[in-house]
Formats: structure tokens, sequence, C-alpha cells
């Protein structure tokens, strides 16, 4: 587990751009069960991928004209709970850490991978996103 005051920042970092933590299962539950509307989920990390390249995509995305009626996040290494359940929710796809998966009336309709987060540009995956908020929002 990582220490909190390290994460904090990272938190804030989503948090004060307008996503909602969800900190344990029945959080996720309560948001992921929804049968109607787009929620989107950031699986936040304390890696340099999630600094330089998820978070600013997500936050960039997040501007976009079309959203997610939700904008929530997770965050591996801490909230361990929450975190393996938005992972039960994102299956077939494997634990990937930072993640972005987007939910449609309750069913996963787009997931980006770590290794499709690494070593891209936050602006490429930040158009990846929008395209998919184009198309499910």
């Amino acid at each position: 587990m990582y220490p909190e005051e390290i994460c904090t920042p990272m938190r804030l970092d989503l948090t004060e751009a307008g996503f909602e933590e969800m900190r344990n299962a029945q959080e996720v539950d309560a948001v992921l069960t929804e049968k109607s509307g787009s929620v989107l989920v950031m699986i936040n990390s304390v890696c340099g991928c999630a600094a330089g390249n998820a978070r600013p995509a997500v936050k960039m995305a997040a501007k976009h004209s079309k959203t997610p009626n939700k904008l929530t996040t997770v965050f591996a290494g801490q909230d361990k709970e929450a975190v393996a359940k938005v992972r039960d929710y994102c299956l077939p796809y494997p634990p990937s850490s930072p993640s972005i998966a987007l939910f449609k009336d309750g069913e996963l309709v787009h997931f980006i991978e770590r290794h499709h987060i690494e070593g891209r540009p936050a602006e490429m995956i930040a158009e990846n996103l929008m395209q998919a908020f184009d198309e499910n929002c």
C-alpha cells in the first residue's frame, strides 16, 4: 500500500477536475450498476505514465463537448477493494494500472489499458477518449 501522503496530490489532480472518488466496493457498485447513462472510470496510479499521460488525457477529454454523465476514479495501491471491484466490471481485460474504462448503461464499452497509455502523448489518449465519448455518451 502506498502512503496516503504520496497519493493525495495525485488524487487531487483528478478530484479538483471534477472526478468523483470511489473508495470501496459499495461505492463502485452504486455507480457501475446504473443501467442508464455513461460513466468514465480512471484507475489512477503513482506511476509516471499516470502522471504524464493518463491523468492529463482524462482531464483534456473531460472538457470535450460530449462527456460521460459521471467522471470517477479509484486509486491502485490504495483503494484495493474499489480497484478490485472496478476490475471485475472490466473483465475480460486483465488488471492494468493506470487504465481508463467507459461504461454505458452498465456495460463496458471502451477500455484503455496501460500498454496503450505508456509512451503515447496525453493528446493522443484524449483524442481516443473523445471519439469514444462521441460514440457512447
